[in-house]
């Protein structure tokens, strides 16, 4: 059960990377706030890369130009799923923007069926059905998920924020099988190391060429934006070993209990008051998640 304190571990990392990112968000642009995830995480990884390696007497693996491909793709779509999630932030509140995000524990079981071949138990699909249902009633605002909701800028940006966290998991996933090792979690790590190395490069290129003078910015807003690269990183090691380890559906599942987080520390970073209808919908998203691991045995 690795997986299950690996996925509950970047839940924790991630939605905190998430509130210190929005408030670094309020001083960059939404490029120059996604690319403090990634510059200022990459040492953080190579860190836990080398140490891993160093504590376990296992080799760095071989280079594989199929990881390559892969590992970039992932990078990719993270970067256009954290830039949507920020925008969603724009047009919404921060839970709002999360909780539409989420939606990828649904778009995962379905891709990752069509794509890797996993499949689920129904009562894990049951679960993953709750757990969404919970995630679209509190981005909703306690209302019944209506069809026309879903075509709202906020709801757009979050659904595609998902879908980018989404196809980010089946990437990962196919580089960690691509790297020549039995070590799963060594697999995970160096796959992050290069992710994080591309994602610099291509975002770093991005503002460096469209966005003069957010580079500096990004290198005075340090104080603040390495805790977002530490956590970036501490939440990416912990779920792309989960991915390495477990279907990706019911890795991101689990991943909902992510908004109970959300909830807590946008109250604390963000002054978010906690609704009664958020209580309702974290009980679905619990239950959600309950249902996806009974499925699992």
């Amino acid at each position: 059960m690795t997986w299950l304190i690996v996925t509950l571990c970047a839940a924790v990392f991630n939605s905190w990377r998430t509130a210190v990112q929005q408030s670094v968000r309020a001083s960059l642009s939404v490029n120059g706030a996604g690319l403090v995830r990634y510059f200022y995480g990459l040492p953080v990884a190579v860190v836990l890369l080398a140490g891993w390696s160093l504590a376990h007497g296992e080799a760095l693996p071989r280079f594989d130009p199929a990881m390559l491909i892969w590992a970039l793709s992932a990078g990719l779509a993270q970067i256009l799923g954290t830039n949507l999630l920020l925008l969603a932030f724009g047009y919404h509140n921060y839970v709002a923007g999360t909780a539409y995000s989420k939606t990828e524990a649904i778009q995962g079981a379905i891709l990752s069926f069509v794509l890797l071949g996993e499949r689920l138990s129904w009562i894990t699909w049951l679960g993953i059905g709750m757990g969404v249902f919970g995630v679209l009633y509190l981005a909703g605002g306690g209302r019944r998920p209506r069809l026309r909701d879903m075509i709202k800028p906020a709801a757009l940006c979050g659904l595609g924020a998902g879908l980018g966290y989404t196809m980010t998991s089946i990437f990962a996933k196919l580089a960690s099988r691509a790297v020549h090792t039995d070590d799963l979690i060594l697999a995970a790590l160096f796959v992050l190391v290069v992710t994080q190395a591309g994602q610099v490069m291509m975002q770093g290129s991005y503002v460096l060429l469209r966005e003069r003078g957010e580079m500096a910015r990004v290198l005075r807003s340090w104080r603040s934006s390495s805790l977002v690269g530490l956590l970036a990183s501490l939440g990416s090691a912990c779920w792309f070993s989960g991915f390495a380890l477990a279907p990706v559906a019911l890795v991101r599942t689990v991943g909902q209990v992510e908004v109970l987080f959300t909830l807590g520390f946008g109250h604390v970073y963000l002054r978010d008051t906690v609704k009664r209808y958020e209580v309702v919908a974290l009980f679905c998203i619990a239950a959600g998640v309950a249902l996806a691991l009974a499925g699992t045995f």
